[in-house]
């Protein structure tokens, strides 16, 4: 069964008038303890891009010279954009 709404009655806005007289005191700084902290868990995969994103080139040949299958690729592609 359907129950109709009805309104609530509305109340008038409360207004604090100071005297002119009396001066506002300068607002205080926000505190940290009380902020919220979020916390954020990255994929083992994004943390993996996120390294290679952030590798030096220096890093990249090294990698490359063990026989990281990526690194040869990156540095075959830097090498022929250099070409080019």
């Amino acid at each position: 069964m359907i129950n109709p709404v009805s309104r609530a009655p509305q109340s008038e806005p409360v207004v604090n008038a100071a005297p002119a007289t009396q001066q506002a005191a300068p607002p205080k700084a926000p505190s940290t303890t009380s902020t919220p902290k979020d916390s954020v868990q990255i994929s083992n995969a994004a943390q993996a891009a996120l390294q290679e994103i952030i590798e030096t080139p220096v890093q990249t040949a090294k990698e490359a010279r063990t026989g990281d299958h990526q690194a040869q690729t990156l540095l075959a592609k830097e090498t022929t954009a250099q070409k080019t």
